[in-house]
């Protein structure tokens, strides 16, 4: 396949960048951060999760958030809901897409969400189907395509029983997640030739942790297969609270400066979107985990 001339990212710093974070960080900083990443021209955000305060207490002001933004026009704002009671509360604040998730490693599923990942996917047909009549997107995240912290390995066949469970619901996009980041190049492919049974290139995004450093390596590994969307996350922000270890998404500023290099368009302004990391890193009184943010902010200092 030939390398795509132009890429999509969907930056969910927001959302699965500061779920995490265990001091509070207020709704008007969420908004402003979103504020800025659509200023530098990302046009897929993914903003708040309606799940249950008591699991993620950092989402619950998911209503105050969505409904603080100016929204532009041309922007997907998405949102994570766990099941209908969460999406019944998404809707109300009219999300353009909503995003579902499964794991291809039993463990986890049981680990993350008390269930297995055949009941889980149960669980999210009335989600879907409710989403769809109401004419908003959906789309699914499948976790631990790679890699499990509790299994370890995953097997391809898992992952296309996973892709082919979304497909029966009516997911009509997937996210190929690795999402403790031990994936290397051949394993990501792997994971995304097993997707490809049963949804096309064009509906299929990559969603890479660097825990081993191996994140932006698999971005391209999976670009030279055709595929043309990424989820990633401004500043490097995130992690997994059910994987030890696990270390943020793959930093949006590193991708981008990355696919610029390679003359491949995103439509994003670098400067301003190292000023968006550099913005809510600042609130969180760390450095932003990018190496791209890093040195041009040296620079800019120099």
């Amino acid at each position: 396949m030939t390398i795509p001339s132009r890429v999509k990212l969907v930056d969910v710093g927001p959302r699965d960048g500061l779920q995490n974070e265990k001091s509070p960080v207020p709704a008007a900083v969420k908004i402003g951060l979103v504020h800025r990443l659509q200023d530098a021209g990302l046009t897929n955000i993914e903003v708040t999760s309606y799940v249950s305060p008591k699991w993620v207490p950092q989402m619950a002001d998911n209503h105050e958030v969505m409904s603080g933004i100016a929204r532009q026009g041309g922007i997907v704002y998405s949102v994570l809901t766990p099941n209908l009671k969460g999406f019944e509360a998404a809707v109300l604040d009219r999300p353009d897409e909503i995003v579902v998730f499964g794991s291809a490693s039993e463990a986890f599923s049981q680990k993350n969400i008390n269930c297995s990942i055949a009941e889980s996917i149960e669980r999210f047909a009335p989600v879907v189907e409710a989403a769809r009549a109401a004419g908003i997107a959906v789309r699914g995240a499948m976790s631990c395509t790679v890699g499990c912290p509790y299994e370890g390995e995953v097997a391809p066949e898992r992952v296309a029983y996973l892709a082919g469970l979304m497909k029966q619901i009516g997911v009509q996009h997937v996210g190929v997640a690795d999402t403790i980041g031990v994936g290397t190049p051949r394993k990501v492919q792997r994971a995304v030739e097993a997707t490809l049974q049963h949804y096309g290139i064009d509906d299929i995004s990559g969603h890479f942790h660097d825990t081993y450093g191996q994140a932006l390596a698999n971005t391209l590994a999976t670009l030279e297969m055709g595929v043309w969307q990424f989820d990633t996350s401004v500043a490097g922000l995130g992690g997994c609270p059910y994987a030890k270890g696990a270390t943020g998404n793959v930093a949006t500023e590193d991708v981008v400066y990355m696919l610029h290099g390679m003359g491949i368009e995103t439509g994003i302004d670098l400067d301003k979107l190292v000023d968006a990391g550099a913005y809510i890193s600042d609130f969180l009184g760390r450095k932003p985990n990018s190496r791209a943010a890093t040195a041009l902010l040296a620079k800019r200092a120099g």
